[in-house]
């Protein structure tokens, strides 16, 4: 399905305030409201014909009702402990205005994971446990690209979360979402089903979210690094976005939450606590993204790719052999388009791994082989 570049339309949902009190801050929103039908159990009725049909159903329907609320509920005392409010003072900031939004401890060691987006750019950042204490932490490390990042705080942790397998989730399924929506409100509760697995969303031209768990639970302002549970009280996913959807936001398409997997977030948070930072793949290339409009113009012989304007001494792509004016049209197998960004398919690589590039160079078409390194410490 061809990915939709949702400009300015997609909300990450940390929650900016000043000292003066709450703010909405840079392209922040909240929007969502869920209303939930109230459940209504049928009266027995009292005709001998259908008394047994009558009475037993109901009372089928009640256990299962009551089943879920317990399985909410205990989720919920599970795991709630573990969760947190982040506060982050931002870099340049005069009036002190800060950035708040959720996260969850995920070790005994203090180890905390949240949204990227959430401490980047912040000079100091503290933690609110779900008791209403304040501690301070320490920033290990964050991913742009993933929008996962973690902190550690020094105390013994309250509770500490555990990890599902979101590779097995199905749509449907009852989740949980906990955060703490404007930063004031902790531990809030809200809940909803998977509705979709694997939702991929651009971010821009040249790379999309991937893996996404879109969800119906009511995800606010605030609730960005909070976790997504299940109802055995296992972390799932991080909660990260919402969308707005429509023509310059004139149509809202409401229940669009999104959070990262819990598979790729735990595997991406170990490495940063590792390293202080994710390793991706090093090319050692500047290069431009070609739109339909640039291939038209110049009439360039490709149907897609990158072209590169500049290519860093020493680096892998020099060592290939690669030249400023190459165009990049496809890495190993996958061909490099709309639905499959330069950076997308790149980033299914690891520093070390080998592969081909399908190079064109005016008018000829041929390949090379190149092995990655790695990306230097941001």
């Amino acid at each position: 399905m061809r990915r939709v570049i949702y400009s300015l339309l997609i909300i990450l949902i940390a929650g900016i305030s000043a000292l003066s009190g709450a703010i909405a801050g840079g392209a922040v929103i909240y929007y969502f409201v869920q209303n939930q039908p109230q459940l209504v159990i049928p009266t027995p009725t009292e005709s001998l014909a259908t008394e047994t049909i009558a009475s037993d159903e109901p009372q089928l329907q009640q256990i299962i009702i009551t089943d879920i609320d317990s399985a909410i509920t205990d989720a919920v005392d599970k795991v709630g402990p573990a969760v947190v409010t982040v506060v982050g003072t931002l870099n340049n900031s005069r009036s002190g205005q800060t950035v708040s939004g959720s996260g969850v401890i995920i070790s005994g060691d203090g180890y905390i994971l949240t949204n990227n987006h959430v401490i980047d750019d912040t000079v100091e950042v503290y933690v609110i446990l779900a008791n209403g204490k304040e501690l301070p932490t320490q920033i290990i490390g964050g991913d742009l690209f993933s929008d996962i990042a973690v902190l550690k705080i020094d105390n013994p942790p309250p509770q500490i979360a555990t990890f599902g397998n979101s590779d097995m989730l199905r749509p449907g399924e009852s989740v949980i979402a906990i955060g703490s929506p404007l930063g004031d409100f902790k531990n809030t509760v809200t809940v909803g089903v998977i509705s979709g697995t694997e939702r991929s969303l651009a971010i821009n031209e040249n790379y999309a979210m991937d893996g996404l768990l879109q969800t119906d639970a009511a995800i606010n302002q605030g609730n960005s690094g909070g976790p997504l549970v299940n109802l055995a009280g296992e972390v799932i996913g991080i909660n990260t976005l919402i969308l707005r959807g429509g023509n310059f936001g004139t149509a809202i398409a409401e229940g669009l939450g999104f959070a990262i997997a819990a598979n790729k977030a735990q595997a991406i948070a170990e490495q940063i606590i590792e390293k202080g930072y994710f390793s991706y793949p090093f090319l050692g290339v500047r290069y431009q993204w070609l739109t339909e409009r640039i291939i038209q113009q110049y009439e360039l012989p490709v149907n897609g790719g990158i072209y590169l304007s500049h290519i860093q001494p020493n680096s892998p792509a020099s060592k290939a052999g690669l030249q400023e004016g190459d165009i990049i049209t496809q890495i190993g197998d996958q061909i490099i388009n709309q639905e499959h960004p330069f950076i997308n398919v790149l980033y299914t690589y690891s520093p070390g791994d080998t592969t081909t590039l399908n190079i064109v160079r005016q008018n000829d078409s041929f390949e090379v082989s190149i092995t990655f390194g790695e990306h230097p410490n941001p």
